[in-house]
């Protein structure tokens, strides 16, 4: 267990403090830019989100610069960032913040990608994230942080960015699951 597994294992325990958090504290408590809406609870909310996706970041430079890329890195680390980038998506949808449709459509392709993945494990084959599938995931923990900030600062302005954004992750994702720039290995 080296150092970047124990991040992302550290990045999915982040994972239901965040639902608790959301899920536990009213959406108005401690309003922090009233004229948009944005409270304490999606505050904090954003602060242990922006944590988790650092940990996304830090471990997969860790492993590539320590050479210490391991087959349980490559299944777990995109599992993390499922784990966190759907469950927030749902709870985002859940009260209003984000597309339905846009998070369904996201959340069908990761569990057909996941399935393929897992097709692929019991053949010896691990499936790594492919860049494509990088990219998707910093479109949706950006348009995520921008949802959980209520578009600000660009909700001033009347520009909805965090929209635009969630959408971009979702169009990106149209490659071919996400499967055809990803790494193989035995």
């Amino acid at each position: 267990m080296n150092l970047p597994n124990k991040l992302t294992l550290v990045r999915i325990l982040m994972v239901p403090a965040t639902a608790i958090i959301y899920l536990a504290v009213p959406a108005d408590w401690a309003p922090v830019v009233p004229s948009i809406g944005l409270g304490g609870r999606d505050l904090i909310v954003f602060a242990i989100f922006a944590i988790a996706s650092f940990t996304d970041f830090l471990d997969g430079n860790i492993a590539r610069s320590r050479n210490l890329i391991t087959s349980f890195g490559k299944f777990a680390d995109p599992i993390a960032d499922k784990l966190l980038v759907n469950t927030l998506l749902i709870l985002l949808a859940w009260s209003h913040q984000a597309s339905v449709a846009a998070v369904l459509l996201m959340t069908a392709r990761d569990l057909i990608v996941d399935g393929l993945r897992m097709s692929a494990a019991k053949s010896g084959e691990v499936v790594s994230a492919g860049w494509w599938g990088k990219v998707k995931t910093v479109l949706q923990m950006l348009a995520i942080a921008l949802l959980l900030l209520h578009n600000w600062p660009f909700a001033l302005i009347g520009l909805p960015v965090a929209q635009i954004l969630l959408w971009a992750a979702r169009l990106n994702s149209r490659k071919p699951l996400g499967l055809g720039s990803a790494s193989y290995s035995r």
